[in-house]
């Protein structure tokens, strides 16, 4: 019996998302184990910088953080696995899971490791209480290396796949030649800035970084764009088994190694896909954290006073009484609602 290509497709797409889940899972207390007996506990800001934050989340100093490197890891093993199984064996069942490609995974699996890479070593400055007030990299330094990842992302577009069209929803689509380039960088960068701001409280971040990735496999899987959806559910499996050990109460964080990573391979993945305008909408809950942020700067400078209790705003809800497991759910539940409309909008605007 031959399977049609889409049914082949949707199997694949599982079962690597279920793998991903079982090998990550299976390693997850070594690494919990790793970073406990390393002290690679997080080290909580300064109260006079941030008193509201440090009031909330002192009992939380000492966390290990850098469970981010439990998805970017588990993904990168089971992409070259795949991959090797491919060539060793070419003509099995193996080399069919294989999804490693040129025009669709390397660049996504590049900006991944690479980011994840730039992450870690800003979790370890933080743990050592190294850099800027004994925490790690300035804002300033993170921007400039979002900016530097997302400049070899939009080269790679323009010069290696010859990319220069940008698709506007119920519009049409553009190209906009050389405009590309600033255009891809503000969307990595503010992707990976955004994620950044939303990994504050437990299961935060990997639970609105679910229903986002979840929404673009979807929306590459409509494409026809498989091996990229795949991708996606390799991320997603990776995305769970971190959750099953960072809900409430953590017993690790992300980091900056998964939310630095994860962020800006996701809009790496919306430029891919054409469906970068839509981000806005399937990560509604990451706009609405990185724009309480600007807000609340915006807001000290001009004014002299705070807007919010705290910013991001899911600290705001926490310096209002708010508990914890409330906040994370009901942001899990916006962003569930939100990546379904991006993903019904996505499809709509196929369709017309």
């Amino acid at each position: 019996m031959t399977l049609p290509l889409a049914s082949f497709q949707l199997i694949r797409l599982l079962v690597i998302a279920s793998l991903t889940f079982l090998l990550a899972f299976l390693w997850a207390p070594a690494l919990l184990h790793w970073l406990e007996s390393h002290k690679m506990g997080k080290s909580i800001r300064l109260a006079e910088e941030t008193p509201v934050y440090a009031r909330l989340h002192a009992r939380k100093a000492g966390t290990p953080t850098m469970g981010g490197l439990l998805v970017w890891g588990t993904v990168l093993a089971v992409i070259l696995l795949c991959a090797l199984l491919g060539w060793l064996l070419p003509d099995s069942a193996f080399a069919r899971l294989s999804f490693l490609t040129r025009a669709q995974t390397l660049l996504p699996l590049g900006a991944l490791v690479a980011s994840a890479l730039v992450g870690l070593v800003d979790d370890y400055f933080n743990i050592r209480r190294i850099g800027a007030h004994g925490g790690g990299l300035r804002a300033r330094h993170r921007l400039l290396i979002y900016a530097a990842i997302a400049a070899v992302g939009a080269w790679w577009f323009t010069v290696k796949l010859d990319w220069r069209i940008l698709h506007v929803p119920f519009f049409g689509t553009f190209d906009i030649g050389w405009w590309y380039v600033p255009v891809f960088m503000a969307v990595l960068i503010a992707t990976a800035f955004s994620v950044n701001e939303t990994d504050g409280l437990d299961g935060l971040a990997g639970g609105v970084l679910f229903p986002a990735y979840a929404a673009y496999a979807l929306i590459a899987f409509a494409q026809g764009k498989y091996d990229l959806a795949v991708f996606c559910a390799a991320v997603i499996g990776g995305l769970l088994a971190f959750l099953w050990f960072n809900i409430h109460p953590a017993r690790f964080f992300m980091g900056d190694t998964g939310s630095m990573s994860l962020g800006i391979t996701l809009g790496v993945i919306a430029m891919l896909t054409n469906a970068a305008l839509l981000l806005p909408v399937i990560g509604f809950v990451f706009v609405l954290e990185s724009l309480s942020v600007l807000l609340q700067l915006a807001w000290r400078r001009l004014f002299k006073r705070k807007l919010f209790l705290s910013a991001p705003f899911h600290h705001h809800l926490e310096a209002r009484g708010w508990p914890e497991p409330q906040i994370v759910m009901r942001l899990w539940v916006v962003a569930y609602v939100a990546a379904a409309l991006g993903v019904a909008l996505a499809l709509l605007d196929a369709l017309i």
